[in-house]
């Protein structure tokens, strides 16, 4: 007959221990991994589109985002706001660290309900230009003249009227900023129509409505013809307190 095999209580309750700190171990490195990843921030530079659409500090501490069409009333009074206060709208970025960038596309174009080819035109414009180190320049030239031309004085009613421009209307802008015969090719040439529909479908999975804001954890949709800049501050102002 076999001896009865001896028990070992020091030996179990050693292994039991050993089994608990080795439990504890494998949660706390979870846990760490899971503070690192939800303090990781994602810098900017990794999160903007296109750094030849961005004004101010790549590494500011606030990054605002907006989504435009220049065939959108409500977008370009938006942007002809900060336009026609361009110092001011600079000193702010500045003083409160802020990174802007433009998302432009022809998103009515591509998704809206009439489908205004002078979305698409104006789109191929303005990555036309960039392509010659001139998209601030263009960009802010056309803002101005669609709203003092269109929409300042009939609002969404001149859409149509707008939307009847064919390119060279486009191309003509172009001429007034010191652009030439390959800005003129480019755009009569589609030569950025793949870009602007990429930008386009990229857009209609990040936003909702026209235009649309993104400033830090604050989203925000639409803008008043009849508003200025005080309310193109009011929302970076609340971008600001979002953070």
């Amino acid at each position: 007959m076999e001896d009865q095999k001896e028990n070992k209580p020091g030996k179990n309750n050693a292994a039991k221990i050993a089994r608990i700190i080795g439990i504890f171990a494998i949660v706390g490195v979870i846990i760490a991994a899971m503070v690192i990843s939800f303090n990781h921030k994602v810098p900017n530079s990794e999160k903007v589109w296109d750094k030849d659409t961005t004004i101010g500090n790549i590494d500011a501490k606030n990054y605002f985002i907006i989504y435009s069409d220049i065939v959108c009333p409500y977008c370009v009074a938006f942007e002809n706001a900060m336009i026609e206060h361009q110092e001011e709208f600079e000193r702010y970025i500045k003083e409160n660290d802020v990174l802007v960038e433009i998302r432009l596309s022809d998103f009515l174009y591509e998704y809206g309900q009439s489908n205004p080819i002078a979305s698409r035109h104006s789109a191929e414009g303005v990555y036309c230009a960039k392509r010659e180190g001139k998209f601030w320049d263009y960009y802010d030239h056309i803002i101005t003249r669609v709203w003092n031309d269109y929409f300042k004085n009939s609002g969404k009613n001149a859409f149509a009227e707008l939307n009847s421009q064919g390119k060279d209307y486009w191309i003509k802008l172009g001429k007034d900023v010191g652009l030439g015969d390959s800005f003129e090719k480019c755009v009569q040439n589609d030569e950025t129509l793949k870009e602007v529909e990429e930008i386009a479908l990229k857009t209609v999975n990040n936003i909702d409505g026209m235009p649309y804001f993104k400033f830090n954890s604050y989203i925000a949709s639409g803008f008043d013809l009849s508003w200025g800049w005080e309310h193109v501050k009011m929302y970076f102002d609340t971008g600001l307190k979002s953070k």
